[in-house]
């Protein structure tokens, strides 16, 4: 919301125009907050190298910049000119200070503005010795004009010149970082522009409704306006806003599916807790021992479970403990719950009740669920709490060896047809029987948090994106609130949502509004 002050600086600046015969809309769109645009950098020439790091058979050199072409001639050997572009050329790579060959690989030129940055680029393809790497490094440094590349600067060319939406740029970086299939479909998805396709249309649509509002403002009175723009324009902020809403309802899932589900491990002391764990990673990635209470602090594992990231917590054993150190393992282990997306809840087989009703096993199961998400404070708004993340819990009845095969099959069967459970899995971590089973389960809990990548509409998968939708969503409801009684705060509400989608797509500012204003209503002509 604008004060009063700046109110009153607006109108005086809209009279003075009028007074001037200026067109009036100009000078309070010039203030147009812009979005946050990235300065344009040093007009020397950045290299670095671009593969990874480490002894490897091939190594990629960029360099992106003015001097690339004197860079490449003089250490490539190219003095009857530059190379054709895109094409590889195998030449002797010469260290220009003493003509020393450095090594012979391939030579590739990219003249801008049909390069990566928009800028004229260079690649080296070479060996990836260490020492192969050093002197070339060296060597472009010994070129004037040309320096090393600080971190990221080569994807901020790219944004600068408008290879690149911020978007898109975000989408590279978790490419690069991906570790899972469904990670580098999300990512590859981003960075082909879905997601800054879709943000661009909300913002152009909202430049279209700013440039209305703005319009009537200065216009209506002078009859210059058409009716109904402004009932227009309330349609199209309720739209938006809907629209946006229905966005931000994605259940995280794909800011989930970019860090990784967290998945927590819980259950009673001795459970098989820390055999699970093992049993997930193929590893004694935890202390597995007959004494309870052995697990006492947070033990975490990434894992990649059906290509979907997870990061697996195993946890201590819930009990009351007068040892101070195991009470405070207790405490992260529930914090920890707290947090989680999903907790494999992990029962004893032998602790079921034998040789009694059908129903008991499952009313020990709740009973024993209920314990599990139990805080030492209230155990019956634990019972809620239970009840409402039932579909956000695996129940894992572990040490099935030790009972009989008919008794485990009907033990399946009750559990089956029990009705209030989470689904459950029969499971012996000491001989893997039911594992693969269990191994199903978990990856289909696991893919409905994250979702399909590949299909439907493109999800959020950065905190920021998520933080300015809701700052945008709350400055349309400004518009909507202001819309009778001032017409000038609601056009700032409308304002303030574009400035917060520009944030996200790094581009807004008060040029294209005009242009909208001059194309529409052709004032002035």
């Amino acid at each position: 919301m604008i004060s009063a002050i700046s109110l009153a600086t607006r109108r005086v600046a809209v009279h003075t125009v009028r007074k001037s015969g200026a067109t009036p809309c100009c000078s309070r769109l010039l203030s147009t907050i812009d979005g946050p645009h990235l300065g344009l950098g040093d007009a020397n020439t950045i290299f670095a190298l671009s593969s990874g790091h480490g002894r490897c058979g091939v190594a990629v050199i960029r360099a992106s910049g003015p001097a690339s072409s004197t860079a490449l001639r003089c250490m490539a050997g190219l003095k009857a000119g530059l190379p054709p572009p895109r094409t590889a050329l195998l030449r002797k790579i010469t260290d220009p200070r003493t003509n020393e060959v450095l090594d012979r690989g391939l030579v590739l030129w990219f003249p801008g503005p049909h390069s990566f940055t928009g800028e004229d680029c260079l690649e080296f393809h070479i060996h990836g010795g260490a020492a192969v790497i050093t002197a070339v490094l060296q060597s472009l440094g010994s070129v004037p004009g040309m320096r090393p590349a600080e971190a990221g600067e080569f994807t901020r060319r790219a944004f600068q010149a408008g290879k690149m939406g911020l978007t898109e740029v975000e989408g590279l970086g978790d490419l690069i970082h991906a570790e899972t299939e469904a990670q580098r479909r999300q990512a590859l998805r981003q960075m082909s522009g879905e997601l800054g396709h879709l943000y661009q249309d909300w913002s152009h649509k909202l430049k279209r409704c700013l440039a209305h509002v703005e319009a009537f403002i200065d216009f209506s009175e002078d009859e210059l306006i058409e009716d109904g723009v402004l009932n227009r324009v309330d349609g199209s902020v309720f739209d938006l806003r809907a629209e946006m809403e229905r966005h931000l309802k994605d259940e995280r899932r794909g800011e989930r599916l970019r860090s990784g589900v967290h998945v927590v491990i819980a259950g009673a002391t001795n459970a098989g807790k820390s055999s699970l764990l093992n049993a997930l990673c193929q590893r004694p990635a935890a202390i597995v021992s007959p004494i309870a209470g052995t697990t006492r602090d947070v033990v975490e594992t990434a894992l990649d479970i059906g290509g979907f990231p997870v990061l697996l917590s195993d946890t201590a054993g819930l009990r009351e403990s007068p040892d101070l150190v195991e009470r405070e393992g207790v405490r992260r282990a529930r914090e920890r719950m707290e947090q989680a997306d999903l907790t494999l809840v992990v029962a004893d087989c032998d602790h079921l009740p034998r040789g009694a009703p059908r129903e008991t096993a499952a009313a020990f199961l709740h009973s024993y669920l209920r314990g599990v998400f139990s805080s030492s404070s209230s155990s019956s708004s634990s019972s809620t709490s239970f009840q409402e993340h039932t579909d956000r819990v695996l129940l894992v009845l572990n040490k099935t060896d030790l009972l009989p095969e008919e008794q485990r099959q009907q033990l399946d069967g009750e559990l089956r047809r029990a009705s209030g459970l989470p689904p459950v899995c029969l499971l012996s971590c000491h001989t893997s029987q039911g594992l693969q089973d269990f191994l199903a389960v978990l990856h289909s809990s696991v893919q409905r948090l994250c979702g399909d990548p590949l299909s439907g509409a493109p999800t959020l998968t950065q905190a920021r994106h998520r933080a300015h939708l809701q700052h945008c969503v709350a400055a349309l409801a400004q518009y909507q609130r202001y819309r009778d009684a001032d017409l000038a705060l609601a056009a700032e509400g409308v304002r303030l949502a574009l400035t917060s989608l520009g944030r996200i797509t790094g581009r807004v500012g008060a040029e294209e509004i005009l242009d909208i204003i001059f194309k529409d209503f052709c004032i002035g002509k």
